[in-house]
């Protein structure tokens, strides 16, 4: 039979259960934003390529989502990578180092499981990979190199931008795959606790019910 100090123990358990699953729900749903903004950068990379009198809408609309996973003040498409490489230093030296934002930050604030923050981390330094592939598709652009910015661009093959997106995404996906395996662990361990908690909160519910009920009865005796 449960004591109250074990009914409270238990009680405490599913409360820490509860917080985790939390925390990687949040973990999740900022992650699968990050991937969708991460897609629609490179389609705006591309028809960057495809649309020459958009390129500087193209062009904006990238360094904006690049920004949202990402996120620091003032930079622009041609201080982005230097930036990025001096406040990630800082983060490295400091956690608490505050000078960057976005999705990523949100991820790297919210770090909960065995393996999520390296795994986080080698997603942002892919992050960082695919930004300066994008910085040289520019540069080719700019030097007239367009058909070699194309096939840079859309390529697949080792070292080209299309494989270190390729890698990017599955640095991510690694770090979504953490925090959904473990939402859903607690989840299952929390509605196991609860289920076993139910009835003894059932039973003291009534006995508490039925004391507030009998409590003032021998008082009242003494006014018949």
């Amino acid at each position: 039979m449960k004591t109250v100090e074990s009914l409270t123990d238990d009680f405490a358990e599913y409360q820490e259960l509860i917080g985790r699953a939390r925390d990687a729900f949040d973990s999740v749903v900022a992650l699968s934003r990050a991937r969708a903004i991460a897609y629609d950068a490179n389609a705006d990379e591309s028809r960057y390529l495809l649309d020459p009198q958009r390129r500087q809408r193209y062009a904006q609309a990238f360094l904006a989502k690049s920004q949202q996973l990402y996120g620091m003040q003032g930079v622009t498409l041609a201080t982005y990578d230097d930036e990025l490489a001096r406040t990630w230093q800082a983060y490295e030296q400091d956690h608490g180092d505050l000078r960057s934002t976005g999705e990523f930050r949100r991820e790297l604030d919210n770090i909960t499981y065995t393996g999520e923050r390296a795994a986080t981390e080698r997603t942002v330094e892919a992050h960082a990979v695919y930004q300066r592939d994008d910085r040289k598709i520019r540069a080719l652009v700019a030097k007239g190199h367009e058909r070699e910015a194309v096939e840079f661009c859309i390529s697949w093959d080792p070292g080209m931008s299309n494989a270190h997106l390729g890698a990017y995404m599955d640095a991510l996906g690694r770090v979504i795959t953490i925090n959904r395996d473990h939402f859903g662990a607690s989840v299952r361990s929390g509605r196991s606790t609860l289920t076993e908690l139910l009835p003894w909160c059932c039973g003291l519910l009534v006995a508490a019910c039925a004391l507030t009920v009998l409590g003032p009865r021998p008082p009242l005796a003494e006014f018949r």
